[in-house]
């Protein structure tokens, strides 16, 4: 991989101009475009928390995330997830006594619905999803590579072989098939991906 190329490793820690916010937890690309156009970044362990960074505002160097901007501007950025409440059942609020003025008790909360606020027809990758092979699943994402200049996929990093036999390599984005909910899906058989060279990934802590 060329040296100007940006390597985003899912589980990073994310710092901004002022202080860290957190860590890389997801990357959202347009398929179509094949374009990285976000990172999600969370707090350690408060998924509810995670925003919407444009790639834009993104820095990596020395094997660390940096954002152009500050703490406040990074928690001024959009919510990836959403709730919405659902219209509750007619029985769910109760009313005490006869009066209007009476106090109103629940017998439950209202049903909640969560989903996240991708921007139109982009997907995102976690750490972890399944990569498959021509021939069948040959391992694990690990992150992305992306051109600093536009944002294009370079490549996509991926952990393969079994518990003795891992190694990390960056397949070509050219092998790349599709990304989608169910993972990501390349043209390389098993064998051909095997033949790539190792790469380094520093891993993150959870």
């Amino acid at each position: 991989m060329a040296k100007d190329q940006l390597q985003f490793e899912i589980g990073t820690p994310v710092s901004c101009e002022d202080g860290p916010c957190g860590v890389l937890s997801r990357v959202v690309i347009d398929p179509i475009k094949r374009t990285v156009t976000h990172l999600v970044v969370e707090p350690r362990h408060r998924h509810s928390l995670a925003r919407l960074v444009p790639v834009g505002l993104v820095d990596a160097r020395d094997g660390e995330l940096a954002l152009r901007c500050t703490v406040a501007d990074w928690r001024a950025l959009q919510f990836v997830e959403e709730n919405e409440f659902l219209i509750p059942p007619e029985d769910w609020m109760e009313y005490s006594g006869d009066s209007i003025l009476g106090l109103p008790y629940y017998s439950e909360s209202p049903p909640v619905a969560s989903h996240e606020r991708l921007p139109p027809g982009e997907v995102e990758v976690r750490r972890g999803e399944r990569v498959r092979a021509s021939d069948g699943v040959i391992g694990r994402v690990q992150g992305v590579v992306i051109h600093p200049s536009d944002h294009h996929l370079t490549h996509i990093l991926l952990q393969e072989g079994h518990l003795w036999g891992k190694k990390d390599v960056a397949i070509p984005i050219a092998a790349l098939d599709r990304v989608d909910s169910d993972g990501v899906q390349v043209s390389l058989s098993k064998g051909e991906i095997a033949e790539l060279p190792p790469i380094e990934v520093t891993y993150p802590r959870p």
